[in-house]
């Protein structure tokens, strides 16, 4: 059977349950994904030369590394040339790209440096996210926003700020409003005496940087939580309830990152809460392994948990999708290409769910035939129907796509 015979037979078989396939693939090709450029190279970035700091850690040696923009870009064109639909690319700061003999620290950013990023994405019909970077810095050895050294905190409450008008440079250009994500490491290995003074002037750092005036519309700021990280075992300044309080109180966007809680917890439990109190809220979608160790977005079962909740409560439109990985063990445009797949499929899976047909047999208490039905949806050719979306798409189905990645290792990334 050709693929486009076994799409209507599956037409078929979910259309017996109230599906409508055809408007699935509609759908589907719709919601875009933000990619993160940090996967390409390690989270190395270009604007310094030295060890990844802040709890972050990219194990492996791979070969074929992007170690250039023209590089990451050659990459990143590829990775997008195997993935259905229309995306977004997400950049940290750290990823300016500075003409010959010209260099500006953190501090000092300004829309020109990410000019080029600019025009690749306009090229491409591309959006573009952002984060400030509080890591991987001479003046990150300590401590970013919740410094006590005022001049040390000054140069990244800058940063921030810098960032900020980055952002909605981006959304001028490309017609599309920038997401620009917080997060800093600031924390402490062993049990703190003062858990109170870095949460107090965290909380003033980001007074400061929100302090200026940008449009609202156009760029929508994120503050993301972690747990706890590599030498920060004991004590993050920016844990869930701090990051939790200060969104709601500023009316900000929230940004849950699921490789960021206590491993009991799960973020697709947590998107129904911040739905019914945030008009959008932001996803860093990765994979946790034992701890927060970003490891390549399979399709796991909370993966397809947090596609059925964004799904089920009308969200695409509320909800921004974002990845957030770096698996330097394997290829890289390989490791892109998975994880962006696998987040499509999650939330193919979740649209080709009778979901309101589900929510009536729980409001009904049919607990039984809800459990049934939940089980049964298990085995319908899923499979059959992302084939077609991939034929319509004109990207490889299957595992057909990898050969193209084999190649392109052989022609490009084994000569650097």
């Amino acid at each position: 059977m050709t693929t486009r015979e076994r799409y209507e037979s599956a037409k078929e078989a979910y259309a017996a349950i109230g599906v409508n396939t055809d408007e699935v693939l509609d759908l589907l090709k719709s919601v875009p994904i933000s990619m993160h450029c940090w996967q390409g190279d390690d989270v190395a970035g270009f604007d310094t030369k030295g060890e990844l700091t802040g709890g972050i850690q990219a194990t492996g040696n791979y070969p074929g590394k992007a170690t250039t923009p023209e590089e990451l870009m050659k990459d990143i064109d590829k990775a997008l040339s195997l993935i259905p639909g229309k995306h977004r690319i997400n950049l940290h700061a750290s990823y300016a790209i500075f003409e010959e003999g010209e260099w500006a620290d953190r501090d000092k950013l300004e829309p020109k440096h990410f000019k080029k990023w600019v025009d690749f994405a306009k090229e491409r019909g591309l959006g573009l996210d952002f984060n400030p970077t509080f890591f991987s810095h001479d003046k990150a050895n300590e401590y970013t926003l919740t410094h006590p050294k005022e001049e040390v905190r000054k140069f990244w409450i800058d940063h921030g700020k810098a960032c900020i008008r980055i952002s909605q440079y981006f959304a001028e250009e490309l017609g599309s409003p920038c997401l620009m994500n917080i997060w800093i490491p600031d924390g402490f290995k062993d049990v703190p005496a003062d858990r109170m003074g870095p949460r107090a002037r965290y909380k003033d750092s980001l007074d400061q940087i929100l302090g200026i005036d940008y449009d609202k519309e156009k760029v929508l700021v994120c503050l993301e939580s972690k747990v706890f990280g590599i030498g920060l075992e004991s004590y993050t300044a920016g844990s869930a309830e701090f990051t939790m309080n200060y969104v709601m109180n500023k009316g900000i966007t929230p940004l849950m990152d699921n490789g960021h809680y206590h491993p009991m917890e799960m973020v697709s439990d947590k998107i129904s809460s911040l739905l019914l109190f945030s008009e959008k809220i932001a996803l860093h979608v990765t994979r946790p392994v034992r701890w927060d160790s970003d490891h390549v977005v399979l399709l796991d079962d909370e993966t397809k948990e947090i596609a059925k909740e964004i799904v089920r409560n009308d969200a695409l439109n509320r909800v921004i999708i974002g990845l957030d990985f770096f698996d330097a063990s394997i290829n890289r445009i390989s490791a892109w290409v998975v994880g962006m797949r696998n987040m499509q499929k999650a939330l193919m899976m979740a649209m080709l769910s009778p979901n309101k047909k589900l929510k009536e047999m729980q409001d009904n208490q049919e607990f039984s035939e809800l459990m049934v039905m939940q089980e049964e949806l298990k085995c319908y050719p899923f499979g059959d129907v992302w084939d077609y979306f991939c034929e319509v798409n004109e990207v490889p189905e299957k595992a057909e796509w990898f050969k193209e990645v084999q190649k392109y290792e052989k022609d490009v990334l084994s000569q650097r």
